[in-house]
């Protein structure tokens, strides 16, 4: 059975991170970093550890990578870890919809029981 994945809209997300003034991020952070854990069923994973790193000057960036290498465990190494973390740095919102897009794409799927 696959771990649960929320769908979550695009549009609400983008209304939230504009009213929380940023700070829905983290929380975005850390939901789809805590699924991915479930996903790949990885217990060195620490999402908490990542979400407050993102606070610590220059420690993001490993919260970063971490991120990065989950997202590249759930898509099968189809996705580079290292070219989502390159978009960490630059253009952070490429990896929200990258990730968004990927994990609403999981919720969605149907489970169809075996016979």
């Amino acid at each position: 059975m696959n771990p649960p994945v929320k769908y979550r809209n695009m549009f609400l997300q983008v209304l939230l991170m504009i009213v929380t003034l940023g700070f829905y991020s983290v929380y975005w952070f850390h939901e789809t970093a805590t699924e991915m854990k479930n996903i790949n069923n990885d217990p060195q994973a620490n999402p908490l550890l990542w979400t407050i790193l993102l606070f610590v000057p220059f420690a993001g960036l490993y919260s970063y990578y971490k991120y990065s290498e989950q997202y590249e465990k759930i898509t099968n190494s189809e996705f580079n870890r290292w070219l989502l973390f390159v978009f960490w740095l630059f253009l952070p919102f490429v990896v929200w919809i990258i990730v968004q897009v990927d994990l609403n794409k999981r919720a969605q799927a149907v489970v169809v029981p075996a016979q």
